[in-house]
């Protein structure tokens, strides 16, 4: 069942990885200005997030199979509509009920992995679902940048639609519920408000909040400029793909031992300061092989940060909170993308440095979470 666990997670993610390459250009196809673009790429995100804690307060009380098979079923429906968009306000709309089914499927999936792992080995388990991430975050930009330029953009959606629909079908098959029903009688809304306050979700969620402002930025700016480099679709691809694969080789070699011996905040620290680094290179660069060495350094960045700050959130929960704990998490991570695409927008059309604003509000955070961790006395 684990296995097929990661089997899901890459195949949820890879519906947001695909699309990165692609997104921008089908909605400026359809006639999408700058700010709409942005809006277009944000709003799937917004959405999300409410799918996120709604998804998180479902998944404790009803069990984890129900909402992941519910959420496949509604967001492969909702990607066959999206050929269907003529303006860009109609591919707006599809983004909107897209982010809205889709919020239930992460938290279930990683509240499973949680229920799942043992304490002391939790950190490794946590870098092989990054290397799920890994994968689709290698394949995904890859195969939308490829097969926009060779096929169609619209021939790109209509593949992840089937997809889920035979993830689906394996989640049915092969999938047991992990969280009993005497559990769910534990289950109580107001537990949302303890775990809000809880000093380790808060940092986690910061996290995952900086880190997707980096990814939001990037899924608006890369291609942008990789259109001033008088590229394709396709080099985007290749770049994003770019830190998938570095971040696939510390997931699944002995370095993932790292997130069992190393403390979490200290990698997630690390982490952010990398893909700031990254960010900044990002803002100067118009060459494509200093394009590919900004890309490495954000995708060791990325293999620090994420097992690390999903270990934090299963250790600071139990089975009765952990979907509620995952989907406050992941509202966090949906609402760095809203921020990242959003504010990449409004900076593209007004200053033109969507990249170097990116990596200031992530070296803010990093410096923000440190607060905490020395006033909770995390940090030696």
């Amino acid at each position: 069942m684990t296995r097929m666990l990661y089997l899901v997670i890459v195949v949820a993610f890879l519906d947001t990885f695909i699309q990165l390459p692609i997104i921008t250009p089908y909605s400026q196809e359809l006639g999408a200005s700058y700010a709409l673009t942005g809006a277009i790429v944000a709003v799937y995100s917004l959405t999300n997030m409410i799918g996120n804690i709604l998804g998180g307060h479902w998944i404790d009380k009803f069990g984890r199979k129900k909402m992941l098979l519910t959420g496949m079923l509604l967001v492969s429906g909702i990607l066959f509509l999206y050929p269907l968009a003529q303006t860009g306000w109609q591919l707006f709309i599809a983004r909107f009920f897209h982010g809205l089914a889709g919020g239930v499927l992460i938290p279930a999936a990683f509240a499973y992995v949680g229920d799942n792992s043992k304490i002391e080995s939790r950190g490794k388990t946590m870098a092989y679902t990054g290397a799920g991430i890994g994968i689709a975050a290698i394949a995904g930009p890859a195969i939308g940048g490829a097969m926009a330029a060779r096929s169609s953009i619209t021939n790109v959606f209509i593949l992840v639609a089937v997809l889920f629909l035979i993830t689906a079908l394996l989640i049915t098959i092969f999938i047991k519920e992990s969280y009993v029903t005497t559990e769910r009688g534990k289950f109580n809304f107001n537990d949302f408000l303890p775990l809000l306050k809880h000093p380790l979700l808060i940092q986690a969620s910061l996290a995952a909040f900086a880190l997707m402002i980096s990814n939001g930025t990037l899924a608006f700016a890369l291609p942008i400029n990789v259109e001033l480099m008088g590229r394709t679709t396709e080099t985007t691809g290749m770049l994003l793909s770019t830190f998938g694969i570095v971040a696939l080789l510390v997931f699944l070699t002995p370095m993932n031992r790292i997130f069992d011996q190393v403390d979490d905040i200290k990698l997630v620290l690390s982490g952010l300061l990398l893909i700031g680094i990254s960010l900044i290179s990002l803002s100067f660069i118009i060459t494509l092989p200093l394009s590919f060495l900004a890309m490495i350094i954000y995708g060791l960045g990325f293999a620090l940060i994420f097992p690390s700050m999903n270990k934090i959130v299963a250790d600071a929960s139990a089975d009765v909170d952990r979907g509620k704990a995952y989907g406050i998490f992941y509202a966090f991570f949906s609402l760095g993308v809203v921020a990242g695409s959003s504010i990449s927008g409004w900076v593209a059309e007004n200053l033109g440095l969507p990249f170097l604003v990116s990596a200031i509000l992530m070296i803010s955070i990093a410096v923000f979470i440190g607060f905490i961790a020395k006033n909770n006395n995390q940090l030696e």
